[in-house]
């Protein structure tokens, strides 16, 4: 994508601003605030639970609900060593660090700061400075990314444990199992999400980069003659899926990555690519992982980890294609694309145009005033819809007030009981996107709005 169309995007919305909304919505805010809080954590509060649950349902159902050929799994976080061993983390899990020497004492990534440089149009050879205070750079040492930590009573050599990096080692290590019970054959996937850890050297923008995270991960087993044609599949399922859920397809692109950049073991490897507010970044990549893995822990482990066609009588170690997302990352570029604000009636309105599968609150029930049996009316017609679908009632504040709050939220429909209700047994459906409202019957509510949670649905910045 051109710079141009870069500035405007970061024009559009700014990361300040997602981590203001965050912080007064209760999406998300500092972990341990109140402490001072701990560099790149943070807590997801009501809604943002919520919306991070929804962008894992929706996964869920890309998995399992809408095919017949993956299975679940939730592995452990904390695993044998010898499970990091035979992965090649424990050896190769690591980034280059540099450390300020000069005033300020800050450590860098030393390829991350080349990376800035070269951006900027320098050499990415040259000696590097720091970027806080212009200091100089100590030399570069490697830095293992695993969080190290102890089971048992005492602390000592063999009760040394780590928290897990990836999920993905929990599949691989699982496969013999899962291969006896699930009644799959390659190509068959197995899919699992869980936090992970990473003790990065710099984390930051927001949720973008923590040191402990959620992964959405699936490890697609097949043939090895069948692995470059299901890696291109998994790419282009990936890809749509983001843009199924209304990420604007001008803002995704997909970056294969250069020799110089695939690991040792991948033949081939493209990242999904949003234009965040800091540029384009990483969702999610997609990996050809070739037979490495299984075989690495089945010589490690001396157990067979390989499969045997019974019609070809055929023995194989399945090759892997592996889609692996981030939860918070994912969450992150839903709330940036579906961000506006716009002038309505002349005042602003802020708004999250969040797909309505994805939205925290699918619909507001909202009394026009406190009296007169409204309150009572609002509050039978949202016990009925709350048993349907997830559901807010609020009688705080002028209504006005009360659809801004809820705009920003995300919720798609409003529905307000007023006077009219308790003549007719009507109420006034409002859509958040077109802010039309329209009268609709109480009875039937439930099923027109579930049928609306289902319709197809194009983001309205499309348009």
């Amino acid at each position: 994508m051109a710079s141009t169309e870069q500035d405007a995007k970061q024009s559009e919305v700014t990361m300040e601003e997602i981590v203001a909304l965050c912080k007064r919505r209760g999406f998300v805010f500092p972990s341990s605030e109140i402490y001072g809080g701990v560099g790149s954590t943070y807590d997801y509060g009501h809604y943002g639970v919520l919306l991070k649950n929804n962008v894992k349902a929706q996964w869920w159902r890309a998995m399992l609900q809408e095919r017949d050929d993956i299975v679940a799994l939730d592995s452990a976080i904390i695993q044998s060593p010898k499970v990091w061993e035979a992965s090649g983390h424990l050896a190769g899990f690591s980034d280059p660090l540099v450390q300020c020497l000069g005033e300020c004492k800050k450590r860098w990534r030393e390829d991350h700061l080349r990376e800035a440089v070269e951006a900027e149009g320098g050499d990415p050879s040259a000696e590097l400075r720091c970027p806080e205070c212009g200091g100089e750079l100590s030399e570069p040492r490697q830095f293992n990314l695993m969080f190290e930590t102890h089971v048992g009573p005492v602390a000592d050599e063999g009760s040394t444990v780590y928290l897990r990096p990836e999920t993905a080692q929990g599949i691989f290590i699982n496969f013999k199992n899962v291969l006896s019970f699930a009644r799959k054959k390659p190509p068959f996937g197995i899919a699992q999400i869980g936090k992970s850890f990473r003790n990065e050297i710099t984390p930051g923008n927001f949720i973008f980069r923590t040191r402990e995270f959620e992964q959405m991960e699936m490890e697609f087993f097949v043939p090895p003659g069948e692995a470059e044609r299901w890696y291109r599949e998994w790419i282009e399922l990936r890809e749509r899926w983001y843009t199924d859920l209304g990420i604007r397809p001008e803002f995704l692109r997909v970056r294969a990555h250069d020799s110089d950049e695939l690991s040792h073991y991948s033949s081939g490897t493209s990242d999904v690519e949003y234009l965040f507010p800091i540029g384009w970044s990483e969702l999610e990549g997609i990996a050809n992982r070739g037979n490495f893995d299984l075989t690495q822990h089945a010589s490690h482990s001396g157990e067979k980890l390989e499969y045997f066609d019974q019609q070809t009588k055929e023995r194989y170690v399945p090759h892997v294609i592996e889609p692996a997302a981030g939860a918070d990352r994912a969450t992150l570029a839903f709330l940036v694309d579906a961000y506006e604000v716009e002038e309505v009636e002349g005042r602003q309105r802020t708004v999250l145009r969040l797909h309505p599968r994805l939205a925290p609150v699918k619909v507001a029930v909202l009394p026009l005033v406190s009296k007169d049996g409204l309150p009572e009316k609002a509050r039978e017609i949202f016990a009925d819809l709350r048993r349907r679908l997830p559901a807010e009632f609020d009688e705080g504040g002028s209504i006005g007030k009360r659809y801004r709050r809820q705009d920003e939220i995300g919720t798609p429909w409003g529905i307000t009981i007023d006077h009219e209700t308790m003549e007719d047994d009507t109420v006034t459906l409002r859509d958040r996107d077109s802010l039309e409202q329209t009268r609709v019957p109480v009875e039937g509510l439930g099923d027109l709005l579930v049928g609306k949670l289902e319709a197809p649905w194009q983001s309205p910045k499309l348009g």
